[in-house]
């Protein structure tokens, strides 16, 4: 494996080797929780994991998991979640997140939120000074209510754009068959104000603004052909 793709697995690996026997664990979507959602099911087959349960956040994490041999419960039919981990496509000092370039983040924040222990896995591309710098802020919304909704992001200073599909005619459609508007700000400074915001206009289901919520990031660095794992 070229070294990028090694640094993807050992974080991968890192994150899944801190689930416990017994736990309730929350599996996050994209291409590095792919990876890890693989190395905890190498544990269960193994049998170094036993009675795990896992609440996926997308279809493509519950996909996943049936492959692999990891037993999936629902939100609604647990009390708890011991630990859920996910990746971002931002993290700021302050360990806030934007996520959503999957269109995952309505059920990815269901889950965190709902998690003792939220761990975030990420290359140290990932990391920003202020949110909304690389990646735009991605925002559900209701089909009948995309333009209502764009309008009243403008007035909040994004520039809203509705994300169209690949390979496929037409918009993304979220698993809960909404759309996504993508929104660019300059810079996110007050993150906490600026999700709160969002939230409050009718038609909007979730945005992709993760505050408060980060437990734990580690970041999978590449420096030449040496591949390590950082806690932040």
């Amino acid at each position: 494996m070229d070294p990028v793709t090694r640094m993807k697995h050992e974080v991968a690996k890192a994150a899944a080797s801190r689930v416990q026997s017994g736990m309730v664990v929350g599996l996050g979507s994209g291409s590095t929780a792919a990876l890890m959602i693989q190395y905890l099911g190498d544990r269960v087959r193994s049998g170094e994991l036993t009675n795990i349960q896992a609440v996926p956040t997308s279809f493509q994490s519950s996909v996943l998991a049936n492959e692999y041999g990891i037993p999936l419960t629902t939100l609604n039919e647990v009390d708890r979640i011991d630990i859920a981990i996910d990746g971002a496509d931002e993290v700021d000092p302050q360990r806030n997140l934007i996520k959503g370039g999957g269109a995952c983040h309505t059920r990815e924040k269901l889950v965190d939120a709902r998690a003792e222990q939220f761990i975030v896995v990420v290359d140290s591309s990932k990391l920003v000074e202020a949110l909304g710098t690389t990646f735009l802020l991605p925002v559900e919304v209701l089909p009948e209510a995309y333009i209502q909704v764009g309008k009243a992001l403008e007035k909040l200073g994004g520039q809203p754009t509705l994300r169209m599909a690949v390979k496929k005619a037409g918009p993304v459609v979220t698993d809960q068959g909404n759309l996504v508007l993508d929104v660019k700000f300059d810079r996110i400074d007050n993150p906490a104000e600026l999700e709160k915001a969002i939230n409050n206009i009718p038609g909007v289901l979730e945005n992709g603004l993760f505050v408060g919520l980060t437990d734990l990031v580690l970041v999978g660095e590449v420096d030449g052909d040496r591949v390590s794992v950082r806690e932040f």
